[in-house]
């Protein structure tokens, strides 16, 4: 350190005030990133044999979520519970946690954008996978009924003979109420 001078002290300290900038990572980028290694160790992790991600298909995907649901936090009751279908359960039952679909969907989502990153070609994506979709379509509609959550397909809106097309304005007799399509969305 004898050797260093003003000079150089002020070069380390703008390239060490710079570093952190450059590092720094949304907190998305830096889920996806965390994702992406949890999934590189659960594939390097498999026996007999550790899986390359080269190798890599849906079902190692799937089986993955499903590993994952022992961290869940999420109470999914089983058909057979008293409880099944029950939004507030006035009681605790040995059901498991599981993964939320919700956070299932999104987990797929930054990994299926951090497989593309890491050199991983569109067309042999394992998380865009259509059995994905329908996987997480499952979970979805049975933690829906088991939990006792409505979930309500959005419906299109019909705009053909209801509109004026002078003046944009709608029949009354043919369409719904606004107040009541949008309530139904948040609840």
């Amino acid at each position: 350190m004898s050797g260093m001078g003003p000079a150089d002290n002020n070069n380390n300290r703008q390239a060490h005030e710079q570093q952190p900038a450059a590092a720094t990572l949304s907190r998305y980028e830096s889920q996806k990133r965390r994702d992406w290694n949890t999934f590189g160790q659960y594939l390097r992790n498999q026996r007999p044999v550790p899986v390359q991600l080269s190798q890599c298909n849906f079902n190692h995907v799937v089986d993955f979520l499903r590993y994952l649901d022992q961290f869940g936090k999420t109470k999914v009751h089983l058909q057979g519970c008293m409880f099944y279908g029950q939004q507030e359960p006035p009681a605790p039952c040995p059901c498991p946690l599981r993964q939320a679909w919700g956070s299932l969907d999104a987990l797929i989502g930054r990994l299926r954008a951090a497989y593309e990153e890491n050199g991983g070609s569109p067309e042999t994506n394992p998380f865009a996978s259509s059995a994905i979709r329908v996987h997480l379509r499952e979970v979805k509609d049975y933690q829906a009924k088991a939990r006792g959550i409505p979930y309500k397909k959005k419906k299109k809106k019909n705009t053909t003979r209801a509109e004026t097309p002078a003046m944009g304005m709608t029949d009354p007799s043919t369409s719904t109420s606004s107040s009541s399509s949008s309530s139904s969305r948040f609840q």
